[in-house]
């Protein structure tokens, strides 16, 4: 089984950095991914992907990449949920 995903785009805010209760670091932040095609407006669509990074490269992610960096992450799709306050139960998927 191969699970391994490769983007390329901009972050779309500064990262998120916090800590595990075991002292993990974690960062947490977004890509805006450009499609090959262009929409019915000759415009590019665009998808938003969150991405996770993990003690040393969340600490660098953290430390050196601003909104609107551009970058090259490999990583793997994992897909979780949760319920929220409200009951509702949320789906999510990161690389």
């Amino acid at each position: 089984m191969l699970n391994k995903s490769f983007l390329m785009g901009s972050l779309t805010k500064d990262p998120e950095m916090r800590y595990t209760q075991a002292q993990t670091a974690v960062t947490s932040f977004s890509l805006a991914v450009e499609r090959d095609a262009k929409g019915k407006d000759g415009e590019r669509e665009v998808d938003y992907i969150n991405c996770v990074a993990w003690r040393n490269t969340a600490e660098f992610v953290e430390k050196y990449l601003r909104k609107g960096t551009k970058i090259a992450i490999e990583g793997r799709i994992q897909t979780g949920s949760y319920t929220n306050k409200d009951g509702v139960r949320v789906y999510t998927t990161d690389i």
